[in-house]
């Protein structure tokens, strides 16, 4: 399989709402993905595409000129446990490097919540590298517990 990587405009958004629709264990709630799909025209957007198709993507909220959170991200399902997701955060994180940003985080449902789509995410970002800095019962709310995972690149 063949990808290729680049910063993408915000016309992609479009190909990121029909990822983040492919993902309903993720991303079931629509106000909740009304709103991602919203913030991604004001965040730089990442791609991963395969035959020209964008397959997967991450945007970008920069915080601090040395800190940077991976905002929202998804795969289309059925390149799930290919790589592509780790190779996208490589990529996006040497990116990142390369302007002044030291620090990258992630938040997450908590993997105690007992949401195991969650708790396969929580997995992922362990294996590219994320710690566990703190858990927040009541970030979203009582029955999605957030935890805020950081790495230093």
């Amino acid at each position: 399989m063949e990808m290729t990587f680049h910063e993408a405009e915000f016309n992609l958004q479009k190909s990121c709402e029909q990822i983040l629709r492919a993902l309903p264990d993720w991303f079931g709630m629509e106000e909740s993905t009304r709103e991602y799909v919203e913030a991604i025209k004001e965040m730089p957007t990442y791609t991963a595409r395969s035959n020209g198709k964008v397959i997967g993507f991450i945007s970008v909220a920069k915080h601090h000129a040395e800190s940077a959170e991976l905002y929202v991200l998804g795969v289309l399902p059925e390149y799930h446990r290919n790589g592509i997701g780790k190779a996208l955060i490589r990529f996006v994180e040497e990116d990142l490097r390369k302007n002044g940003i030291r620090y990258v985080q992630v938040k997450t449902v908590s993997p105690a919540s007992g949401n195991e789509a969650y708790a396969k995410t929580y997995r992922f970002y362990r294996a590219c590298g994320f710690s566990p800095l703190e858990t927040i019962e009541d970030f979203w709310d009582e029955w999605n517990p957030c935890v805020f995972m950081i790495k230093n690149i």
